[in-house]
């Protein structure tokens, strides 16, 4: 039994049949995309510039950086061409692809959340052991563990899932490829086997909540026992943006794909897509520079930096 949808390609939801809306819907991924460019461009920009922000806390957050932006741009740029020109065509391999990066992208984000949380029980609950514990090289050696994890991982469920038999029609149940919805596609028992490598990553991922939940308690805690209100105020300023993002990228995730059927709709498929695919990646940046003072200042540093070169590089071209 051969694909049928290998030669026509898929065809992603219809997020709407009116063009105004179409476009509507452009202007909101449009504005997402360049808040979520801004935003993680700025952390990225400010932590590799600012020596001061050489940590293993803010390597990890600008790994998150780097991993949010991969994630927004493998979704949204298709999406936005395909509701300005009212298509919801993609090609089979356009579609492999995405899905591809979708999974590894996500999936090392998890990780890397994971490898955060441990990052912060080890500042606060041993903060004497910090710097054996997450050295430089230990520090790249994690963050390294959660992007190729995500890669083998994303790797080997593209694979197995795009050499399944198709025959189930072609029209995915989402406005960008994901792998739960292209094996509805299928009709072959060998999409068990997908499912089984499914369950395995379900079962990988709650193993890392379980740690981050755990390791929050410990770190709660911790705090407790400070007697310090600077002391409480500064470990709750670093925590409380991990954990924010952490339950926003979670409960997001989970609701999309264990909402009951019975309330299941286009729109409502609609909106949770964009709340855990695009919204996450655009208010991460937000969240950890609200309580994070020294990343406000340092971001400010390099805005108020840029700006004064720019109004030098102005003079001189005007006196010549």
């Amino acid at each position: 039994m051969s694909n049928s949808s290998s030669g026509t390609g898929f065809l992603l939801l219809a997020i709407t049949d009116t063009q105004e809306l179409q476009l509507l819907c452009f202007w909101l991924f449009l504005g997402i995309y360049l808040a979520a460019l801004l935003g993680n461009g700025l952390i990225i920009t400010t932590i590799a510039c600012d020596h001061h922000l050489h940590t293993p806390m803010y390597f990890f957050l600008l790994s998150l950086s780097l991993l949010d932006l991969g994630s927004i741009s493998t979704i949204v740029p298709k999406s936005m061409a395909n509701s300005l020109w009212d298509s919801r065509a993609v090609s089979y391999a356009g579609c492999a692809v995405q899905a591809f990066f979708v999974f590894f992208l996500v999936t090392a984000e998890y990780f890397l959340l994971t490898v955060m949380a441990y990052d912060r029980y080890v500042a606060i609950c041993k903060p004497l052991h910090y710097g054996a514990l997450l050295g430089n090289r230990a520090c790249v050696h994690m963050a390294a563990a959660a992007w190729g994890s995500g890669f083998l991982n994303g790797l080997l469920h593209t694979v197995n899932t795009f050499s399944l038999p198709l025959c189930r029609g072609n029209a995915v149940g989402q406005f960008s490829c994901e792998i739960p919805q292209i094996l509805k596609l299928s009709c072959s028992h060998s999409y068990l086997k997908e499912f089984g490598l499914l369950v395995v990553s379900l079962c990988l991922a709650l193993g890392c909540f379980v740690f981050i939940v755990l390791s929050y308690v410990q770190i709660f805690r911790a705090v407790l026992w400070i007697h310090s209100q600077q002391g409480r105020h500064k470990a709750f300023s670093t925590c409380v943006p991990h954990l924010a993002v952490s339950s926003l990228f979670v409960s997001t995730g989970t609701f999309a794909y264990l909402k009951p059927p019975s309330i299941s709709s286009p729109i409502l498929d609609f909106v949770v897509a964009v709340l855990y695919s695009m919204v996450p990646p655009a208010v991460n940046p937000l969240i950890y520079s609200m309580r994070n003072q020294e990343l406000q200042v340092a971001v400010w540093k390099l805005i108020t930096g840029w700006f004064s070169e720019a109004i030098k590089f102005f003079c001189v071209a005007v006196k010549m």
